[in-house]
């Protein structure tokens, strides 16, 4: 997608509204590459914890340029983050973990705006205290023995899946 400055944007869905939560995430490429999924999708960013934030040079050599576009702000943990969310009146938090409680994004349901999105650090998840807050758990399938996946990847899955089906939830072509 080298030609992408040539791009005619797309029109979003009507309502669209989604902020990615950044859980003590450690790589700043990883973080580089959500800023990019962000600008794609045209979401926002809350950086929590010890994730790396604008400006940031790795971070910069993956976004691509969507460090400077892409609306961030930070907070000291993804559950405070959450909290002044809610205060906001955020319909729904999601976390994007595997546990007892997850089921696959694409079965989710309905996905009321505006919505939050958990991403947790690459080895430990989504903090206990930011889980405890969540309104439910989405994950995506796992079909192999090692059951993991980067967290860009992962991010850039779940928001496609959540896209489409919201499409399909306000009626949008």
């Amino acid at each position: 997608m080298k030609r992408f400055s040539l791009h005619t944007p797309n029109v979003q869905a009507p309502g669209w509204d989604v902020v990615l939560i950044l859980d003590n995430l450690r790589s700043a490429h990883n973080v580089g590459n959500i800023f990019r999924i962000a600008e794609a999708l045209q979401c926002r960013i809350i950086a929590c914890g010890y994730t790396p934030f604008p400006p940031h040079p790795l971070l910069a050599k993956t976004a691509m340029e969507a460090d400077k576009t892409v609306p961030f702000s930070t907070a000291n943990s993804a559950a405070e983050a959450i909290k002044s969310l809610r205060e906001s009146n955020f319909k729904c938090i999601l976390a994007l973990e595997h546990d007892s409680q997850s089921v696959e994004v694409a079965d989710y349901g309905t996905f009321d705006m505006p919505l939050a999105l958990v991403l947790g650090n690459e080895a430990k998840g989504v903090s206990p205290e930011a889980l405890e807050l969540c309104d439910g758990v989405v994950e995506l399938p796992m079909l192999g023995e090692k059951a993991s996946i980067n967290v860009g990847n992962a991010a850039a899955a779940a928001l496609y899946i959540m896209y489409s089906a919201y499409k399909k939830q306000v009626n949008f072509a």
